[in-house]
């Protein structure tokens, strides 16, 4: 039975990294998933309640560096509303035309926000870069929580 626990939990691990990348799938949280998953094995003998509340912390801090990364790149290029809500709808419209739609969407949805309140192509084309920017950074600093994540759980479990 353990067996199959420890192939659950790396899948969810597994999914979870994938998460962090794809927009709408809850990254850090599956990963805290398979965690504590893999720790309950045991019966939390070698990860305790201590690594545990540490791997939440980071948990919460992948979500707070992901929102104030974004925050910071759409307030350096002077984004309106509309395009922030734009990056948004065009992050998850984006997950439907795979990889380039990922990478393209936020973007394209900034520009087209600036578009409505009326900016021009140039301040639309630089807030359309600077939420994309911020995106991508909370995206990286997302994915190396995760990272630090298993590495905690991994020191965790061998010492």
């Amino acid at each position: 039975m353990s067996e199959l626990l420890w192939v659950l939990s790396i899948l969810l691990v597994i999914a979870g990294i994938v998460g962090v990348v794809v927009p709408l799938v809850p990254g850090s949280i599956l990963v805290f998933g398979g965690l504590v998953l893999a720790a309950s094995i045991d019966g939390f003998q070698q990860v305790g309640w201590v690594t545990i509340t540490i791997l939440a912390v980071c948990v919460v801090l992948s979500y707070a560096t992901d929102f104030i990364a974004a925050g910071l790149g759409a307030k350096r290029a002077r984004a309106s509303t509309a395009a922030i809500v734009g990056a948004i709808a065009g992050m998850i419209i984006g997950l439907f035309f795979g990889l380039a739609g990922v990478v393209l969407g936020p973007f394209l949805g900034a520009v087209i926000g600036e578009f409505v309140v009326g900016r021009d192509i140039q301040k639309a084309g630089k807030v359309g870069v600077g939420t994309w920017i911020g995106m991508v950074l909370g995206t990286a600093a997302r994915l190396a929580l995760v990272f630090v994540m298993i590495g905690i759980f991994v020191l965790a479990y061998l010492l």
